[in-house]
């Protein structure tokens, strides 16, 4: 993600120093983005440092994303936009969050299909219906996308977390958060031993009634489906967007201005944008805290 941060960041003109550790991963970084990087770590380089810079982005590995956070808060870094999840569990997330708090600094959480051109598009044709009336989503994982150095270190334990909360987080995006709930749970991993079948029901604070489901261990793959009083609009692939009008079996593509989700990682651009400039349109750390315990209903099961 680091690389495709500076890849938006160059397009946008905006300048910007790249820290890192190693010196392997820094020339390979350097190689790909052609942008140089500091190296030696976040700590050390904000010792040295002139000035503390006044808007970070946090894009390391999912167990350094909470530790680099708080270290940059501590500095006094008043703005950070870190990726996804924010931190490598809900522990660490909450520490964050309050690290952000004591520190009174704005911590957004980089949910990037918020930012998709087909989300953007769909929020305007479901305004443009009064609203959702009922909605569901999928949040299968591949599982052989997963790289074996994950399962064997451990990290791919916070995998639901981690990566199946970017669907999750769309669909309650779209159709609000919720307001009851039954979350139940089968199988697992050893690698994951907590679940590897979801299913679950419940109502949205906007009153829209919704389902889901996910099954690591069949095929799948992610999905969210909204139904408004018009039509049944389905971002499957999340970067598409098709709709089914009442009284038609037939689905027909919406046509997008993806340009930019085409040319670079899609709702990147958008994102970075939003936090250089408008962060109100961004997910904050504060509303991402809040959201965990819906987390761990979907991910271990039980009711709300």
């Amino acid at each position: 993600m680091a690389i495709a941060y500076a890849q938006v960041l160059t397009a946008q003109q905006v300048p910007f120093t790249v820290v890192g550790r190693g010196q392997p991963a820094a020339r390979r970084f350097e190689q790909e983005a052609g942008v140089p990087v500091v190296t030696g770590g976040v700590e050390r380089w904000l010792q040295t440092t002139a000035s503390v810079p006044h808007q970070a982005i946090v894009a390391v590995n999912p167990r350094e994303l909470g530790t680099v956070a708080t270290t940059l808060l501590n500095r006094g870094v008043p703005a950070l936009l870190v990726e996804k999840p924010a931190g490598f569990d809900y522990d660490n997330i909450q520490s964050v969050a309050l690290c952000a708090k004591r520190r009174n600094a704005q911590v957004y959480v980089g949910y990037n299909r918020r930012c998709y051109t087909s989300t953007i598009k769909a929020r305007e044709l479901i305004a443009q219906d009064g609203g959702v009336l009922s909605f569901c989503f999928e949040f299968t994982e591949l599982l052989d996308r997963i790289p074996d150095a994950m399962k064997r270190s451990g990290e791919a334990r916070q995998w639901f977390l981690a990566n199946s909360t970017h669907v999750i987080d769309l669909a309650f995006y779209l159709g609000g958060k919720p307001e009851t709930m039954s979350c139940s749970v089968a199988g697992g991993f050893d690698w994951h031993p907590q679940a590897a079948i979801y299913a679950g029901s419940g109502r949205s604070q906007t009153g829209a009634l919704f389902t889901y489901q996910a099954n690591w261990q069949s095929a799948g793959r992610w999905g969210v489906e909204v139904m408004t009083r018009r039509q049944r609009l389905i971002l499957r692939p999340l970067e598409m967007l098709s709709r089914q009008t009442i009284g038609s079996f037939s689905l027909e593509p919406v046509a997008l201005a993806d340009e930019l989700d085409q040319k670079f990682k899609a709702g990147l651009y958008r994102q970075v944008e939003a936090f250089i400039r408008h962060p109100e349109q961004l997910l904050t750390l504060e509303a991402q805290a809040a959201m965990l315990g819906y987390y761990r209903l979907i991910g271990g099961g039980g009711i709300l």
